[in-house]
């Protein structure tokens, strides 16, 4: 389908599908009363109006078919207006009401619950264009891995070149959230494709007979060269044959999946097999779903007719033209065929799909933001960035900071006083770092990153239902970072306002040691304090670097500025904070 990537111009087919939807609907509905009163007329008194309903039933079916195509370009044309509404509340970071993925949220992870990937105003809201589970658990996955510069660098040329597809991308989206409704677990069904054939060569005389019996009995009952009563004898006939099949039938009815997945996979199939794509790995995406044995859209298609005709038996009209022309044994007959040749890879197939959502959701993310940067991976255990900034700030409001982590230094002590932005800079490494491990360019002007992996402990709170105080979930989450460093893990660290749940006295001392113990290691990162006393550390430890946040009192007014400085920091202002709470000193 063609549509401009006009709001106003998709506003105005959308109009047009939903006028020519309702004309559809009334025809069709005139057609079926005509149909109807053929039918029962010529079963009761004029035979001849039997081919009077065999005409409006082929004039019906048509009409059906039109309606339905109609019925799809609406879906779509919604989709596509809904997904133009949202991509202007992401671009200005109004993230409310987006899947927040909470499913995903794990405490225990190394990073994930401290760097806002999932959750309220996250990185998974953010990046989030899937339409189903497999392609939103495919998409956390990739958020929640370490880092895999091989594995980042081959994604990143998948989304760089999905970037400059904006319609291919855009087309992807709108179908599957058009089709893919209440998805439906496809594991009965997987398991239908493994089990023995339920066809059995005797079935092949009803297959045949049915038809041309029920068709010749209709056309000599219309003549009039039979009474209409031998048409409801061969029902009769109809209904004990049907019996053989009813039961398979109905148990492949239950486990197909619904017919929304089927056309979607059919249709982002019939995307791809469209496409040119340069990059390699989009080419080894394409190549299950188009090879010279089969074209997946085809095949699917074909699936998608099987789901309909099996889950709708129960249909009135399928009833009627089953009892005549014994349908139910063409449609067993043509599932098992189906099942034998392609059943094998509709599995692979929904894990390519899976895969090609979470690029998608990328690469619409890299054309909204237009974001042209791309990460340099480096094998010397070092970070330098320009101009760094967060995702999740607004463009107009985030501030950027330069950042560097030569090879010599193993800590960066991080001072500064309260709300100056120590723990939003953390935190904007960290979740640059995520974002350029799932193939996606660092918001920043340059970014060097080494062989890391990311831990951070910035929110350990405590659970009164484990009797686990905030500051021992602290230390259990030092000791699994000490445990990385005992297993010579090259492990790159965010511990924010460290030990801050014990006194002044032990927590200096405690930070020392652990500052001590983790440089003896491949650790190396960053660790913010309010202790200043610890900044006198780099006067004996020639690998410990003083950064710092300041704040300036202005007017009984505290300004900051969110910018990143050499050395520690020369004062600080809770005392100001509180005394502009109301504190009286």
């Amino acid at each position: 389908m063609d549509i401009a990537y006009v709001s106003q111009d998709i506003l105005g087919l959308l109009a047009k599908a939903k006028r020519k939807g309702i004309m559809l609907s009334l025809v069709r509905l005139s057609v079926f009363f005509v149909m109807a009163a053929a039918f029962i007329v010529g079963v009761t008194d004029r035979p001849l109006f039997l081919l009077l309903f065999l005409l409006s039933l082929a004039g019906f079916i048509y009409l059906i078919l039109l309606f339905n195509q109609n019925r799809d370009e609406t879906a779509f044309l919604t989709e596509l207006v809904k997904m133009e509404e949202e991509k202007v509340k992401r671009s200005s970071r109004s993230l409310q009401g987006f899947d927040a993925g909470a499913e995903f949220i794990d405490k225990a992870h190394p990073f994930s619950s401290d760097l806002d990937i999932f959750g309220s105003h996250s990185l998974f809201q953010l990046l989030n264009h899937t339409v189903n589970k497999g392609g939103k658990t495919k998409l956390a996955s990739w958020l929640q891995s370490q880092m895999n510069p091989e594995l980042a660098t081959q994604r990143s040329g998948a989304v760089r070149e999905l970037s400059r597809h904006p319609k291919f991308v855009s087309d992807f989206e709108a179908t599957g959230r058009a089709f893919i409704k209440e998805e439906k677990s496809k594991v009965g069904f997987y398991t239908w494709l493994r089990q023995p054939e339920s066809w059995r060569s005797f079935y092949y005389l009803p297959l045949v007979l049915g038809p041309i019996g029920g068709s010749i009995l209709l056309f000599l009952a219309a003549v009039g060269m039979i009474p209409p009563v031998w048409i409801g004898a061969w029902i009769v006939l109809g209904i004990i044959s049907l019996t053989l099949v009813f039961k398979p039938l109905q148990e492949a009815s239950k486990v197909f999946p619904n017919q929304g997945d089927i056309k979607t996979f059919g249709k982002w199939a019939s995307l791809i097999e469209k496409s040119d794509f340069a990059d390699p790995y989009l080419h080894s995406l394409k190549e299950p779903i188009k090879n010279e044995n089969f074209v997946a859209s085809e095949v699917l298609k074909s699936l998608e007719q099987k789901t309909f005709m099996i889950q709708n038996r129960i249909n009135l009209m399928f009833v009627i033209f089953n009892m005549i022309f014994w349908i139910d044994f063409f449609l067993l007959w043509r599932a098992e065929i189906w099942r034998k040749k392609f059943g094998s890879h509709i599995a692979a197939w929904e894990e390519v799909f899976d895969t090609w959502q979470a690029l998608v959701s990328l690469g619409a993310f890299t054309y909204e933001e237009q974001n042209t940067s791309l990460p340099t991976w480096s094998r010397e255990k070092t970070i330098e960035v320009t101009n760094l900034k967060h995702p999740l700030i607004a463009k107009e409001k985030a501030v950027g900071n330069d950042f560097s982590l030569l090879e010599n230094t193993k800590t960066i002590l991080l001072t500064g006083s309260n709300m100056s932005g120590k723990t939003t800079f953390m935190r904007t490494l960290g979740i640059n770092m995520v974002m350029a491990n799932v193939g996606l360019g660092p918001m920043a002007e340059s970014f060097i990153l080494g062989p890391f992996q990311l831990f951070t402990s910035m929110r350990n709170s405590d659970n009164l239902g484990e009797s686990v105080s905030s500051f021992y979930a602290e230390l259990a989450r030092i000791k699994q970072l000490l445990s990385k460093a005992e297993e010579g893990d090259t492990v790159f660290f965010l511990l924010d306002e460290i030990l801050k749940g014990t006194n002044t006295a032990d927590r200096i001392m405690g930070s020392e040691a652990l500052i001590r113990q983790l440089a003896a290691s491949n650790c190396k990162g960053i660790i913010s304090t309010h202790d200043i006393e610890l900044s006198q550390l780099q006067n004996n430890l020639e690998y410990l670097v003083n950064k710092s946040f300041h704040s300036e009192i202005m007017d009984d007014k505290i300004h900051f500025d969110y910018k990143l400085k050499e050395g520690p920091c020369p004062s600080f202002n809770a005392h100001k904070l509180m005394e502009l709470i109301g504190i009286k000193f």
